[in-house]
């Protein structure tokens, strides 16, 4: 089946929609070595079609899962001091899947999984400003003290952005951050007094983790990756 070649560009991960109309316009595009100076072009997919004399490959289907990790589990493919990864966990199938971030060791809840590389690290980069929502169980905290991590601070040179905060009850707290540093909650509330008991995560960007069991994986329907990979592509 055609389909415009803006689409197509699109569907490569090149630019957005409109991002490719404008690099037909611009004249680097080209499909069978024949430059394209029309958006109002359609193709099959199976041609010869350069970018800026790069050829371009429409892309394996961009699938995402959504994980509840359990704790004590290793964000990793392997742990060389023999401790349980989430892949032990993961029924094989899913094997080749790429996480996106990491939940460290003792931290549970959502943990999203493609098949796509480079749309797992554009997840991950902070300037892309996807926000991690989790609940961080402490033994207590003070409002005064909560406003400066909402400020965002310095602890031992690093720089923490600021994160949005609200209690839920008196031992647990809902922080949200865009950043992804290793360990921010845990370093910036222990900062302010109120070391982590437990943190568990419940949404990453528009997928939240709902009432998913421990241990189980969900695919995420195709209307929210769109969601997300047009936000991505907004941001490039």
């Amino acid at each position: 089946m055609k389909i415009r070649l803006a689409k197509f560009i699109a569907d490569c991960g090149i630019a957005s929609r409109r991002g490719a109309e404008d690099l037909i316009n611009q004249g680097v595009v080209s499909v069978n070595g024949q430059v394209v100076d029309s958006p109002v072009f359609f193709v099959e997919g199976d041609e010869k079609i350069c970018v800026n004399g790069k050829d371009i490959k429409k892309k394996d289907e961009t699938k995402l899962y959504m994980f509840h990790k359990p704790i004590n589990t290793m964000t990793t493919t392997s742990d060389p001091l023999g401790r349980r990864t989430i892949y032990d966990v993961l029924d094989k199938k899913y094997k080749n899947l790429k996480y996106i971030g990491r939940l460290d060791f003792k931290t549970t809840g959502l943990l999203l999984l493609t098949n796509d590389g480079e749309f797992a690290r554009q997840m991950s980069l902070p300037k892309n400003h996807i926000p991690r929502t989790y609940i961080a169980t402490v033994e207590s905290f003070a409002e005064k003290k909560l406003d400066i991590a909402r400020q965002g601070v310095i602890i031992d040179g690093i720089k923490y952005r600021p994160m949005k905060i609200e209690a839920v009850n008196e031992h647990n707290l809902k922080v949200t951050v865009e950043e992804g540093k290793k360990n921010e909650i845990r370093i910036v509330l222990k900062h302010i007094g109120s070391p982590v008991k437990a943190l568990h995560r419940v949404s990453y960007g528009p997928v939240k983790l709902g009432n998913l069991g421990v241990g189980k994986i969900l695919e995420v329907d195709k209307k929210t990756i769109d969601l997300v990979l047009k936000k991505l592509l907004e941001s490039k």
